[in-house]
């Protein structure tokens, strides 16, 4: 037990987190001041399950119902017909050529017909488009609603539009009952992204996801700790505006609103560039290694919570160039064609004779519709 206190002093030592000088005692909230209280970090856990709950009553109650209205199906109308053999080959997850080769013989089925089976049984384990529909509303409901309300609570904050107040007088910024709340059900949200990611529509991108989502929440805990609440409420909005259009986006690419997806999905890349690629490294970023240095004695931490920036930003990087890519191909073909973001994964690797995939996932934001060469 002593060790394990030893090392939490060690960890949690005010020389790494805290500007010289200063102390965990001067900052601990009280009457008087009210501080960011470490023991506050276990609130959002309970709340993400509040949360989940809130997702799936609205999902259930709301937003299937006005999917349906819109016609989106709720499941696939071709099923694979019931075959124990090839249900075994399938369960494999790789199914090569020569297996396929093999399966046709012992079938007396050409190697056509086993190849459109197990695309059809693939097709069957995949998510509806009613169900990735409901994700999308439910995210974009909760983006547009977290975007907006960081508007009003931030609107009569100075470092809104001074962001160097994030710095001056620091470590003494008292959090106000708006901020905590914000803070609290960031936190709250990306805890159920984390959790239902593993049972959600599984995406390409689910580790780079997974990743942003844990390097997120480590941000979010690290500057409540360290009393960085202002400018960790400003990452907050540049992040949560540019999610509304892609959600958007994506329901109306589910609806069959070809014409609207192409609009906003469009409006979503300007959008996303001008803040991810903009706003956040050239306002945010810029302002904690070139500005604050100037304000704030610095200390350990500060290389920490700037490390999970730049990540942040790396993994901005990458999605930009996705976005750009796939936008550039959309272009070319005159529509946004398929999935808005990434297909649901597939870990079936089947290959025919001259190594054609027999079936290929999506792009970060579209799926090709060229179909696979049969033999």
């Amino acid at each position: 037990m002593s060790i394990f206190l030893n090392i939490s002093a060690a960890f949690w030592s005010p020389k790494i987190w805290l500007p010289p000088n200063i102390t965990w005692e001067d900052i601990s909230p009280n009457a008087d001041n009210k501080y960011a209280n470490y023991q506050h970090l276990i609130f959002p856990l309970p709340m993400a399950f509040v949360l989940l709950g809130i997702r799936y009553t609205l999902e259930r109650y709301c937003f299937a119902p006005f999917g349906r209205f819109l016609s989106i199906k709720n499941s696939r109308s071709k099923k694979a017909v019931a075959n124990e053999i090839l249900e075994k080959a399938y369960l494999s997850k790789k199914t090569k050529y020569k297996q396929i080769l093999g399966l046709a013989k012992q079938l007396d089925w050409s190697e056509r017909q086993v190849e459109r089976w197990l695309r059809l049984r693939r097709s069957q384990d995949k998510p509806s488009t009613l169900t990735k529909f409901c994700e999308s509303c439910w995210r974009c409901f909760y983006y547009a609603s977290a975007f907006c309300y960081g508007v009003v609570i931030l609107w009569d904050k100075p470092w809104l539009w001074d962001i160097n107040h994030c710095y001056y007088d620091y470590p003494y910024h008292p959090v106000t009952n708006d901020v905590w709340w914000y803070y609290m059900g960031s936190m709250a949200f990306y805890w159920a992204l984390s959790f239902s990611q593993f049972f959600d529509v599984k995406r390409k991108d689910f580790w780079q996801m997974f990743i942003h989502h844990i390097a997120t929440i480590s941000l979010m805990c690290f500057s409540w700790v360290g009393n960085l609440t202002r400018i960790g409420s400003l990452v907050l909005l540049v992040h949560d505006s540019a999610d509304i259009f892609l959600e958007a986006a994506k329901m109306a690419k589910y609806a069959n609103c070809q014409k609207v997806c192409d609009c906003i999905f469009a409006f979503f890349t300007l959008f996303w560039i001008a803040t991810r690629i903009g706003v956040y490294p050239f306002w945010i970023i810029y302002s904690t290694t070139v500005q604050a240095p100037k304000i704030v004695p610095m200390f350990p931490a500060y290389y920490i919570f700037n490390s999970l920036l730049i990540l942040l930003l790396f993994l901005h990087a990458i999605w930009t160039y996705l976005i750009l890519k796939i936008a550039y191909r959309a272009c070319n073909a005159g529509q946004m064609e398929g999935d808005i973001r990434s297909n649901s994964s597939d870990e079936v690797s089947d290959t025919s004779v001259n190594n054609t995939p027999i079936n290929s996932n999506a792009n970060y934001v579209n799926k090709s519709n060229s179909k696979p060469k049969n033999h």
